[in-house]
């Protein structure tokens, strides 16, 4: 009798990876341990861990789709044993998001970072904080007995300011944390679509410093963006002993003084390309230590920009100042009072020529006579404009200039060029932002009717963010530490490559069964040297998961 072999082949990709990390982490058993008293086919641990695989997938498939995106998958090796893509389904996912929305999204993401930075070896020493907008499609309108009931803990999806200007649509926004190094978020949460930035970045920063206390005690310096800046919210974190870093608002009467009086001694970096100087402030809040900026990349920036509104500016004036010019007043008083109310909302680098003539009246019609006297005389102011360039110049330093503040007086403690990078060093959390809006990301569209599935779904986007820059901070560590480098795009060696391109790498790894009456194999199919050696840097942990064990013989490896 002939025997009959049976293969199944499986899409592993990077999923491996992304998997890896959850399970390094414990995400999956931390989640199912604060829920000792549920019981589902799927466990809400193991769920959630499925929801970030399918969110790290980038294949732009909603909740619903899941079970479709997982039908090509080894899923049982990704998720345990006895999962399958058919229990993935909305209703269990829509139970875990419930589940996730019940139990406090925000505390439950402070536990599983705390762990992640502890296991990863991730420093909390400059925490960046900053808020963004995702826009919705569809009313969102709670029924009123829920909305009575649930007041203090759904968010509101209504119209507000937009990041990504659809003023048009309702929003939901988001308070985001990550650390300095390797940009892992260790702070979330959802907030109304209407949100101030002034009161939610205070309450973050408050929530965080609580956070950190709580479980390392890392005294750590807060940074973020002058919306944060106001004197009752230094004044509070002042109080709380929180260190902070923020950009000041250039419309301060304080802010503005500084920028007009400037400096005669600025210092510049090494390369050249950034000048400041610092000024010791007593502000009613308290002291600090204020810092203006420029680079030579604002320079040129507010250089284009100031020569079109020169050149547009000069246009108007001058067509102002000739109408002007055709007009004749009783008396010069009255014409230079009539030129005053004319200038106003003038640049201040044009500068302004007047010339005064007066023109004879004589009665009667016709021409007058050569010995008539004049009865009355009419005043002509004839006005020019020209632009004063020196002016220009400093109006243009002025603009490049930017002030970042903070109450980190002494300069040994944090000198003011290190002051300068960790304020630049926020569009770590900016990135952050973007990457939670990529297109081919999980919920760059939302589609969950309920706010509160929304604010779940906040969570596991950022629980993905979480361990895809985890994934990086593990990689690129190790490739500095060994001195090793991997191929880029472009085919250059090195050694801080993006997840997403290594994600790209792994594409069209396979594991293929083979399942005979005398035995099982497990072929993984294209695993190429610089996926041996990712896997390697990466861990013990993520090399098992590409080369599985297999019953009656051992696993293969076709190339």
């Amino acid at each position: 009798m002939q025997e009959t072999e049976e293969y199944v082949n499986e899409r592993l990709d990077h999923l491996g990876i992304v998997a890896g990390v959850c399970q390094e982490i414990g995400l999956a058993g931390w989640l199912d341990a604060q829920a000792p008293e549920r019981r589902q086919q799927v466990s809400v641990g193991t769920a959630t861990v499925a929801m970030v695989l399918n969110g790290l997938g980038f294949s732009h498939r909603q909740l619903y789709l899941v079970p479709q995106f997982f039908a090509n998958k080894p899923v049982e090796h990704l998720l345990g044993a006895g999962v399958s893509a058919e229990l993935l389904n909305d209703d269990c996912l829509g139970r875990t998001l419930d589940w996730l929305y019940e139990h406090d999204l925000t505390k439950l993401f402070a536990g599983i970072a705390s762990r992640a930075r502890q296991v990863f070896g991730v420093k909390a020493e400059h925490i960046h904080v900053d808020t963004t907008s995702f826009a919705v499609s569809g009313e969102y309108l709670s029924e009123p007995e829920e909305r009575a009931e649930a007041q203090a803990t759904v968010i509101a999806i209504t119209y507000g300011y937009s990041r990504d200007h659809r003023e048009d649509l309702k929003q939901w926004m988001l308070a985001l944390a990550t650390t300095h190094e390797g940009d892992i978020p260790l702070f979330m949460q959802p907030l109304d679509g209407n949100s101030s930035d002034k009161a939610n970045l205070l309450a973050a920063m408050t929530a965080i410093q609580t956070q950190l206390q709580e479980t390392d005690g890392e005294a750590s310096v807060y940074v973020a963006d002058n919306g944060v800046y106001s004197e009752a919210n230094m004044r509070q974190l002042n109080q709380a002993g929180v260190k902070w870093i923020s950009r000041v608002s250039e419309t301060l009467a304080q802010a503005k003084a500084l920028l007009e009086e400037g400096s005669e001694n600025w210092h510049s970096s090494a390369d050249g390309t950034m000048h400041w100087f610092s000024r010791q402030m007593t502000l009613p809040q308290g002291g600090e230590r204020w810092v203006v900026v420029y680079s030579q990349a604002s320079v040129e920036r507010v250089r284009q920009t100031m020569q079109r509104q020169v050149s547009k500016a000069q246009t108007k004036w001058e067509q102002t100042c000739w109408h002007f010019s055709n007009r004749r007043f009783a008396c010069e008083a009255a014409a230079q009072a009539a030129l005053e109310r004319e200038l106003k909302g003038k640049p201040a680098w044009l500068d302004v020529h007047s010339q005064v003539m007066a023109h004879r009246q004589y009665g009667g019609k016709g021409r007058p006579s050569k010995d008539a006297r004049p009865t009355g005389y009419q005043w002509q102011l004839v006005v020019s404009v020209s632009v004063n360039y020196p002016q220009v110049v400093q109006e243009v330093l002025r603009k490049a200039c930017w002030i970042v503040g903070t109450n980190v007086l002494e300069p040994a403690a944090l000198s003011d060029e290190a002051l300068i990078g960790t304020y630049k060093d926020q569009d770590g959390v900016e990135r952050g932002f973007r990457f939670l809006k990529d297109p081919l990301f999980l919920a760059s569209s939302v589609f969950v009717k309920k706010p509160q599935r929304i604010m779940a779904l906040s969570f596991i986007m950022v629980l993905c963010l979480l361990v895809y820059r985890l994934a990086e901070f593990r990689l690129r560590s190790r490739l500095a530490e060994s001195q090793q480098t991997i191929p880029d795009q472009v085919h250059k060696p090195t050694a801080r490559p993006t997840m997403r391109w290594v994600f790209q790498c792994f594409e069209g790894i396979e594991l293929l069964h083979v399942r005979t009456p005398a035995a099982s194999l497990v072929l993984v199919l294209r695993l190429q040297p610089v996926h041996r050696l990712i896997l390697h840097l990466l861990g013990p942990l993520y090399e098992k998961i590409y080369y599985p064990s297999s019953r009656n013989c051992g696993m293969w490896d076709i190339r």
